[in-house]
């Protein structure tokens, strides 16, 4: 358990530089009245564990009123809890919770689209005249009755929807259920910062802000340009262009700056912003550039790739260099939009081993680090029939996308319980569970003392106690086809860290320098030979 510290206290570095935040997918962590759906006071009766595992804060996917047709990110009310998570009450004492264990707790925000069911929506649909006319992005038929732009849904097919009521399309970047909102709008803006105020009056402590390069369009209804041919797999008419037009407008920062005076006046607050497409690494720094911006922003860099490299490490790493006015960034492996990377990067019988290697690895990055519910045990993607998908991305591009319902089944808790201790076994759970799930379970591998989730403790209290590991600087000081070396050095302290990516072992790369005590020591690595998917980090 870690103290919370008064943010006016704290010094040069903030508490969320360098931290470690758990992600919680509500439906999937712990159900408490036996509906077979996780909810609020699931996630409170279990906070317990995440503090365990002294991480820094929670994020919390969304649990706002919706109709659930994108499983909470159509949001038809901003300010209440849907009733199968719980109440605001139930909101109250999770927040309560959190903070008496040393935890704080950041937010999704979604504000580039809502529910087609939000009271906004409702009354903008109903007439062009009314006061929320205006709220999203409207816009006549061609002449030949055709959407205005050839702007594509990201979910497949057109970004434009018919409305007989106003006798005019409607945008929406997802699926048509998602109406987008018109972020250029001063109303919407102000409504949606009241929005931020509301859940910061109730002692949230930041907002990851969903697909937040969304939020503007061009208002000249651009056609997007064809997207050159590439060496990557096109599943969806999305794919096919330059996203230029209906996605990240100039205007976006602006907004940014909005928010950040408001989370400012509050004190301490954390912001990081999804930010994926074509266009994302310009997207994200931008959008973190200075001081009155977003804190931080959520890497995309490792979450579908089929392989992990260490050139593709150093590539990441590269991008964020330590320069003045550039953001800082954040790294996740996995989260609930991308399949487990366990599944991704490692055979079954090399997934134990890979499993500690990968979290040493992850925890040795500088910048804040995102484990999603579940890493901390090595679960690994389900494989769900096609007739048992929730999920409306993977039945829309089935077979061609992993489905996303694979990494959002339920938490296993108790190894032995018929519903491996998710909820009291009166329902069945939403989503089914891996079949070897059961033996990683939480009280599984809390009596193994050498359980990936007692390593996962250990590497994250070493990045605890070190100050260089967790907010200093990184310099690459070796790479090849599967070892990557990289030194962290602050306040006074200096840190060499080699991982070997590959199968076979490797020799400890020549003219490193192999003093130094051990601080971090994964199967089996030593400074004369890595072993398959070895580990050490070095104190020197």
């Amino acid at each position: 358990m870690k103290p919370m510290t008064d943010s006016h206290a704290v010094a040069a570095t903030p508490w969320w530089k360098g931290a470690v935040i758990y992600q919680i997918y509500p439906r999937s962590f712990a159900d408490s009245n036996g509906d077979g759906i996780g909810d609020l006071n699931g996630i409170t009766a279990h906070l317990d564990h995440v503090a365990s595992l002294a991480a820094d804060a929670i994020w919390l996917s969304p649990f706002f009123t919706s109709p659930m047709t994108d499983f909470g990110y159509d949001v038809a009310d901003y300010r209440d809890v849907d009733p199968i998570f719980g109440s605001l009450a139930d909101f109250d004492a999770l927040i309560a919770r959190a903070h008496a264990l040393g935890l704080r707790v950041i937010i999704d925000q979604v504000y580039s689209h809502t529910s087609d069911q939000h009271e906004w929506f409702r009354a903008s649909r109903a007439s062009r005249t009314n006061d929320k006319a205006d709220w999203y992005v409207w816009a006549d038929a061609k002449a030949d009755g055709s959407p205005p732009s050839n702007w594509q849904s990201v979910f497949g097919g057109p970004a434009w929807t018919w409305d007989a009521r106003r006798q005019q399309y409607y945008l929406h970047n997802f699926l048509k259920d998602q109406p987008q909102l018109n972020g250029h709008n001063p109303a919407v803006q102000d409504a949606l910062l009241a929005t931020a105020r509301f859940w910061l009056d109730r002692g949230v402590d930041g907002f990851r802000l969903d697909a937040i390069n969304f939020a503007m369009h061009n208002p000249g209804l651009t056609d997007n340009p064809p997207a050159p041919a590439t060496n990557r797999a096109r599943t969806r008419p999305f794919d096919f262009q330059l996203k230029l037009h209906n996605q990240g407008h100039a205007d976006i920062p602006l907004f940014l700056e909005r928010l950040r005076a408001l989370l400012d006046d509050h004190g301490g607050c954390f912001t990081v912003a999804e930010v994926g497409g074509d266009e994302s690494d310009r997207e994200m720094k931008l959008f973190t550039a200075g001081e009155t911006r977003l804190n931080s922003a959520y890497s995309f860099a490792f979450l579908y790739a089929d392989r992990l490299t260490p050139e593709m490490i150093v590539d990441a790493v590269a991008a964020w260099p330590d320069t003045p006015g550039l953001g800082w960034p954040s790294w996740a492996f996995e989260n609930h939009d991308a399949p487990r990377a366990l599944s991704r990067w490692a055979s079954p019988d090399q997934a134990d081993a890979f499993a500690r290697m990968k979290m040493l690895l992850l925890l040795s990055l500088r910048g804040n680090i995102f484990l999603y519910q579940g890493e901390e045990l090595g679960l690994t993607q389900v494989d769900i029939p096609f007739a048992d998908l929730l999920d409306p991305e993977a039945i829309a591009n089935w077979p061609m996308t992993l489905s996303r319902d694979g990494a959002r089944t339920p938490m296993p808790w108790i190894g032995d319980a018929p519903d491996l201790g998710f909820g009291s076994g009166a329902a069945k759970p939403w989503l089914p569970f891996g079949p070897d799930h059961r033996a990683l379970a939480v009280d599984v591998q809390e009596a193994d003392a050498n359980s990936l989730l007692h390593w996962t403790r250990t590497v994250i209290a070493a990045r605890t106690a070190h100050p260089a590991l967790r907010h200093g600087s990184l310099q690459v000081v070796h790479s090849d086809d599967a070892l990557i070396a990289f030194e962290r050095a602050g306040e006074g302290e200096r840190l060499v860290c080699v991982v070997n990516l590959g199968a076979a072992p490797r020799d400890w790369p020549a003219g490193l320098a192999t003093d130094g005590v051990p601080i971090l020591v994964a199967n089996g690595a030593n400074t004369t030979v890595l072993p398959a998917f070895a580990g050490l980090v070095l104190r020197r």
